[in-house]
């Protein structure tokens, strides 16, 4: 297969406030709206994408129409610890998680967006010897 995209798509009836958090705050524009669908790009290269439908909507089968959750969006960053003091330090974004480094090689916040969707902000670093050995790719 072929794969020419790759985006999530949140459902959510929080379309208009979700839409303003990930464009105010990260960056993302507006390419599609609509009263129950919209879809974001964040200008590349490489493009990134995201889109909000409203849950309720039949373009989704019935048995599917709940809004998201349990979603975790990572976004890796130059300077975690920058992006710390612009959302949650001046920008008043409640952490889910305080910054922090991890064993693992993660220095990372995480913060939720309108739907409750936890948006993870995270700058590599080198992991522990433990857990340098369960990294498969250089």
């Amino acid at each position: 297969m072929e794969l020419n995209g790759f985006y999530p798509v949140i459902g959510t009836t929080r379309i208009r406030e979700s839409r303003d958090f990930y464009v105010d705050l990260f960056g993302f524009e507006e390419a599609f709206a609509a009263d129950w669908y919209v879809s974001l790009r964040r200008p590349g290269p490489p493009d990134r994408e995201l889109a909000l439908l409203d849950h309720r909507h039949p373009t989704l089968p019935a048995g599917y129409r709940k809004p998201v959750q349990g979603l975790l969006l990572n976004f890796e960053v130059a300077d975690v610890d920058a992006e710390w003091e612009r959302l949650v330090v001046r920008g008043g974004l409640r952490p889910e998680l305080k910054i922090r480094t991890e064993d693992f090689g993660q220095r990372h916040f995480i913060v939720a967006d309108p739907s409750g969707v936890l948006v993870d902000v995270i700058t590599p670093v080198p992991p522990t010897a433990e857990y340098a050995q369960n990294y498969t790719a250089p």
